[in-house]
């Protein structure tokens, strides 16, 4: 088998394991639609749903980047722990009540698994790569973006007698499948040994000036991703019930897998633009786009479903196109033998904004309606362009994307 012929079988079999394995993020919060007509199921808790897995992900980031275990350990042992760790807790939730606070537990551990796969997963990918870094990342967000959308799809399935659990079920069973996928995943090239254990080698991300304008950038976007990827599909829910759509609860769900769904187009097509007009440009005009859209799409709650998809489908390829792009430029940036723990500082980082942004948002509901509840989280792309023009300026922009900044 020829290099070319390893490099496209590794990077497939990488991007199923991540579609299936990451399906897991939004398993459960798919189903707040459905907890909230069955269950007293309040916003805060349906928040806390949605946020318990990014906190989950945030202690498990901060610990793997502590320990530099992304880097320690074999990438393979990483994502197989915890890929099975992932399905477990996820699959747990079929012996409990959703109000359960049992099931808070069980998604925070769901999250603090998805340490060992999302920052994994592109350290992987990256041994590949050869002048089409951004691309190869590209694919593995999009492979991340598929996998969070499937929940609202599998969400369509209603198989009489298990309601809810249905969902939980297929994606269990979905993650699963990425145990069987990873062992056949080859790296690229070796793995450069680890330097030893510092705690002080988290902090390169902030010394570093062109490492600390990446990072930036990608909390900008984070602001905004993962707020709009837990409340966009109760947004869709009340807008077609507010217009008087029959069937309201199965069009918004097919509308936010969609929605979700065309990200993994923009992810592509980003990574391809990336590679050779550079990711500072690209990252730049995504946010532009992503930001309008999230300050326009409220306008329209209410009334036509037509002018309101055209948007959402923008945002959702637009919002997520920058995300490897950030992930990439860390690639370029950082030593090789510590690029696991700067990945894994930049995801920690990251999601820990998003956290906050996630909680906001019923707040921006209550007090300014559905109507401008996603306004604010404009204010991250237009944070992370500034950041970027800044990396664009910098001298070590020569070493992103071959020079092309």
């Amino acid at each position: 088998m020829t290099r070319k012929m390893q490099k496209a079988k590794a990077v497939t079999l990488l991007a199923l394991a991540q579609v299936a394995a990451l399906s897991l993020w939004f398993s459960a919060t798919a189903l707040i639609p459905a907890f909230k007509a069955e269950y007293d199921f309040g916003d805060f808790h349906a928040a806390l749903l949605s946020s318990s897995v990014a906190i989950g992900f945030v202690l498990g980031t901060l610990a793997s980047a502590i320990l530099n275990l992304a880097d320690r350990f074999s990438p393979h042992r990483i994502y197989l722990f915890s890929s099975l760790m992932a399905i477990c807790a996820n699959a747990g939730i079929l012996l409990l009540e959703p109000i359960s606070p049992l099931v808070i537990l069980l998604r925070l551990i769901t999250g603090i698994m998805m340490a060992g796969l999302y920052p994994i997963g592109m350290k992987m990918i990256a041994t590949w790569a050869n002048k089409d870094a951004g691309l190869l990342v590209g694919l593995l967000v999009g492979a991340l973006t598929l996998g969070s959308a499937s929940p609202h799809l599998l969400n369509l399935l209603d198989i009489q007698g298990l309601s809810w659990k249905t969902t939980i079920i297929a994606s269990s069973l979905l993650a699963s499948s990425s145990l069987i996928l990873i062992p056949f995943v080859k790296l690229g090239h070796e793995l450069p040994p680890a330097p030893p254990f510092r705690a002080s080698l988290a902090l390169l991300s902030w010394r570093n000036k062109a490492l600390r304008y990446a990072n930036f950038g990608y909390f900008g976007h984070m602001w905004e991703l993962y707020a709009m990827w837990a409340w966009i599909g109760i947004f869709l829910l009340e807008s077609y019930r507010v217009f008087g759509l029959e069937n309201a609860a199965s069009l918004a769900n097919l509308s936010t897998f969609i929605t979700l769904a065309v990200g993994a187009i923009g992810c592509i097509a980003a990574g391809l633009l990336a590679d050779k007009f550079g990711r500072t440009t690209v990252t730049i005009w995504a946010m532009v786009m992503s930001g309008a859209c999230a300050a326009t799409i409220g306008l329209f709650f209410g009334g036509s479903p037509l002018p309101i998809m055209i948007i959402a489908v923008i945002w959702g390829i637009t919002i997520v196109a920058d995300s490897a792009q950030f992930s990439t430029c860390i690639i370029e940036l950082s030593p090789p033998n510590v690029i696991g723990t700067l990945l894994t500082i930049q995801t920690c980082i990251g999601f820990l904004i998003s956290l906050i942004s996630i909680h906001l948002v019923p707040y921006f509901v209550e007090y300014l309606g559905w109507s401008y509840a996603f306004l604010p989280l404009a204010i991250g792309p237009l944070a992370g362009v500034y950041a970027m023009r800044k990396l664009q300026q910098h001298p070590d922009a020569a070493l992103i994307a071959g020079g092309r900044g």
